[in-house]
């Protein structure tokens, strides 16, 4: 299969390019800097140039903070740019197997959220990634949209590597406890997206870690597997601030019989601090020769 890429240097993107490569797949890598989904015409040409069977696209603006005072750079991104691919890729003759995000519900439930769920963004990021779903639907049959997570992985900013951070240089660390979600390692999702990919699954999926916790089990857990020294205390949402309101409740579930199944975060956080370990000592070993 001739896979194309896009956003293929980001957090998650690397991790498809990898997963995709490794189970023999033909793959296109095209980062921020050779495509920028927002000119369309530039779109069109690269993918069909790549002339891939199907286009997984990664590409995303993933600030949720920084949205909520650059909508519109957002929306450029996440919902013109992912229209700009829908819409490409069916010019091309491939499949969309898009990425969104368990921000398009406003987390007032209990329960975990299914496909069929009410969407009901409560800030700019979530509505930007819910246009940009409308958008890829809208072009044709041949799509799948992935919701995910709270995700974790190597070469991006997120959760772990915050915590790991703060740990090395702080002696107390604040996090909250009123949040519920799915962390999620990119690697877990890369192979669910290829699978979805090889499947030729259509729709709208949710893929996420299993076994919901809050921000501080997370971080309880981060902190005990890398044996770090730090007192961390529990807060509130109210007592935390950002400029961004996050859902309490971001447990995504699936009704599907033919939706995907993800490990549990616990598992697959032990596997990423190894991942890390190696990564960073091949490096400093690369260095020194």
């Amino acid at each position: 299969m001739r896979v194309v890429v896009t956003g293929a240097t980001g957090m998650l993107g690397r991790d498809v390019v990898s997963s995709a490569t490794a189970r023999g797949h033909d793959v296109t890598a095209l980062s921020r800097a050779d495509l920028d989904i927002t000119d369309l015409a530039a779109t069109t040409v690269a993918l069909a140039q790549a002339s891939g069977d199907v286009v997984i696209n990664c590409a995303a603006w993933t600030d949720v903070d920084g949205a909520e005072s650059q909508e519109a750079a957002a929306f450029a991104v996440n919902a013109t740019g992912a229209g700009n691919v829908a819409s490409a890729a069916a010019l091309a003759g491939a499949a969309v197997v898009h990425v969104s995000t368990d921000y398009v519900f406003d987390g007032s439930k209990s329960t975990p959220y299914l496909e069929s769920d009410a969407t009901a963004p409560i800030g700019a990021y979530g509505r930007t990634k819910l246009a940009g779903e409308l958008a890829v639907a809208a072009i044709g049959e041949r799509h799948t949209i992935v919701r995910t997570a709270w995700l974790f992985g190597l070469g991006g900013s997120n959760f772990v590597e915050t915590m790991l951070r703060l740990g090395g240089e702080r002696d107390e660390v604040s996090v909250v406890g009123d949040q519920i979600g799915c962390p999620t390692w990119t690697l877990d999702l890369a192979e669910a997206l290829i699978s979805v990919a090889e499947r030729g699954t259509s729709g709208v999926l949710h893929a996420a870690g299993s076994d919901p916790c809050s921000w501080f089990e997370f971080a309880s857990e981060i902190f005990d597997r890398a044996e770090i020294d730090c007192d961390l205390k529990e807060t509130t949402s109210k007592a935390f601030l950002r400029p961004a309101q996050r859902p309490a409740w971001s447990v995504l579930g699936s009704q599907r019989e033919d939706g995907i199944t993800l490990g549990s975060w616990r598992e697959s956080l032990g596997q990423y601090l190894v991942q890390r370990q190696t990564t960073q000592t091949n490096t400093t070993n690369g260095a020194q020769r």
